[in-house]
């Protein structure tokens, strides 16, 4: 197996698994009127429900959550993989940016991606950074997440909130420095948060990541 990027340790060797076929799978919670949105993309291993309440906490119940399920089985049996981080040099990454893409175009049938921000977990940070990059969304939360090998943002970009901690296991703090790194240069509004903690979501951030939510989301019309 040819070794995954530095900045993320190497998963050990398993047999893959072939990808299941793409569905829709969502879970949706708020007012189906809502004027705001957050899209929540969970991590690697997890599934749909792993953050919804957390995505409710931190938006309220007056915005609209929407909670995408990966396409693929994980390779041990048990949640989802957006691709296949035991594959060398991850081939099924570039069909992932287009499957994701394509379901948060679908989404702004029904409320713009101007008002919409994505907040994704480690794998699912780095696809919210990977594919929104692209995207008018209002902003990007990263929590604990990396770049993919040769990734290289291009302005306009959307501002990004970033977590991560510092004793992290599975996926180095400097992989979010190296996020903000390559942000910043392409010209994009970023800010990173660390705390003293591992491969997690550190509720002590949680008023800040609110106040990123508000500070980004358009406000309404008188």
């Amino acid at each position: 197996m040819a070794p995954a990027p530095a900045l993320l340790p190497a998963p050990p060797p398993e047999r893959a698994v072939p990808p299941t076929p793409m569905t829709d799978d969502l879970l949706i919670r708020g007012p189906a009127a809502a004027q705001q949105r957050l899209v929540l993309l969970h991590g690697w291993g997890a599934d749909a429900d792993d953050l919804l309440d957390l995505g409710e906490e931190l938006a309220g119940r007056s915005t609209g959550v929407i909670s995408l399920r990966a396409p693929e089985a994980h390779p041990h049996g048990v949640g989802r993989q957006w691709y296949d981080l035991q594959q060398p040099e991850w081939p099924g990454l570039l069909g992932a940016r287009q499957q994701l893409r394509q379901r948060l175009e679908a989404l702004a049938e029904s409320l713009p991606l101007q008002q919409t921000i994505v907040l994704g977990f480690s794998q699912g940070a780095a696809m919210a950074l990977d594919v929104a990059a692209d995207l008018p969304v209002a902003a990007v939360i990263a929590c604990s997440g990396y770049p993919p090998p040769g990734w290289s943002p291009h302005a306009p970009l959307p501002p990004i909130l970033l977590s991560h901690g510092r004793a992290d296991p599975v996926v180095p703090y400097a992989a979010s420095e190296e996020l903000q790194r390559l942000w910043r240069s392409a010209g994009g509004e970023s800010q990173l948060l660390g705390f003293p903690g591992g491969h997690t979501i550190d509720p002590a951030l949680f008023p800040s990541i609110r106040s990123f939510l508000l500070e980004h989301w358009p406000q309404p019309s008188p």
